[in-house]
């Protein structure tokens, strides 16, 4: 219901398109937000508008679901041994700001207009529907493998002393951007740097897990699903961007939203990293099987002294 509402949001706007100025290239619609009348950019071919929506959503449905096949092998196995508790970590705070982000620029009309005076009143808000719905879900889900981690066999793995201060460095300061922002009311600016910090979260989140793999030659225990996943949502966002463009005649939405496109290399790049791992470096058909499993199976089934004494009867 709430995709759905969403979704329903960016067509209302073309249902109340302003007459008045119907003329006016690329200013097919008008609103009338804190008591000034500014233009909003419109479609200018409508397989290309609809092909930009299906591929969102490809995106959005092929990111909503990454997660759940290493919710379900946890679940699986009762463990999260393999799972580095850094990535989850680093992940939630990355969702959380690009949460922050996406759900600003899409619903605060302060926050467009000074997008609109910063980048041109004819180019289009370059968050869609499917982001605030993405972000929304992610955060959730993020949140639930980490109550995964505090309920299910974490073996000897902890988080890091340096996943613990990256995280807490990054909220002070948002912290600090906040206090600066506040007094000229630069929200625009604000949000851009919980973009920045999305990215950076990005970037940094995936380090942990492929060491960990590298240190472990092996995979098991994380989920190539949420990969492969993971890897079709990036290219369906990044090719989103480029059909936005082709439409509009400008490439601005790219440097305009340098985070989504930031998102969506950086993403692609390390999926191949961890698509290598998984089927070339370290293959292992018994990623499924839980290490409590292996150590009841492995235990004799007769003790030696026991053993011994059987013999001296």
């Amino acid at each position: 219901m709430l995709y759905t509402l969403l979704l329903n949001l960016d067509i209302l706007l073309d249902v109340f398109k302003t007459q008045k100025y119907k003329d006016v290239p690329g200013c097919l619609e008008s609103e009338l937000r804190s008591g000034k009348l500014f233009f909003m950019a419109s479609w200018n071919s409508i397989p290309l508008e609809i092909t930009y929506q299906v591929v969102g959503w490809i995106a959005f449905v092929s990111w909503t679901f990454g997660p759940y096949p290493q919710l379900i092998l946890n679940f699986r196995r009762k463990s999260v041994v393999g799972l580095s508790f850094d990535f989850v970590v680093l992940n939630l705070t990355k969702h959380t700001s690009y949460l922050i982000y996406n759900a600003c620029l899409y619903f605060s009309s302060t926050i467009q207009k000074q997008y609109y005076e910063k980048y041109g009143y004819d180019e289009m808000i370059p968050v869609a529907a499917n982001d605030v719905a993405f972000s929304t879900h992610a955060v959730l889900i993020t949140a639930t493998v980490l109550f995964q981690i505090l309920i299910y066999d974490r073996g000897s793995q902890k988080v890091s002393r340096i996943a613990i201060a990256i995280v807490i460095a990054v909220w002070l300061f948002a912290a600090v951007c906040f206090f600066i922002a506040l007094p000229r009311h630069s929200w625009l600016w604000l949000i851009s740097i919980f973009n920045s910090i999305q990215v950076f979260m990005t970037v940094v989140k995936y380090i942990p897990q492929a060491f960990m793999n590298f240190k472990r030659k092996s995979t098991a225990g994380f989920s190539i699903g949420n990969i492969l996943l993971d890897f079709s949502g990036g290219v369906a966002n990044y090719a989103q961007m480029i059909v936005q463009s082709i439409d509009q005649g400008s490439w601005i939405n790219f440097y305009g939203n340098m985070g989504k496109m930031l998102l969506s290399l950086v993403s692609i790049s390390f999926d191949i990293i961890f698509m290598c791992q998984r089927f070339v470096l370290y293959p292992n058909k018994k990623a499924e099987v839980s290490p409590k499993l292996i150590e009841e199976t492995t235990e004799p089934l007769v003790n030696t002294s026991d053993h011994k004494q059987s013999e001296t009867v």
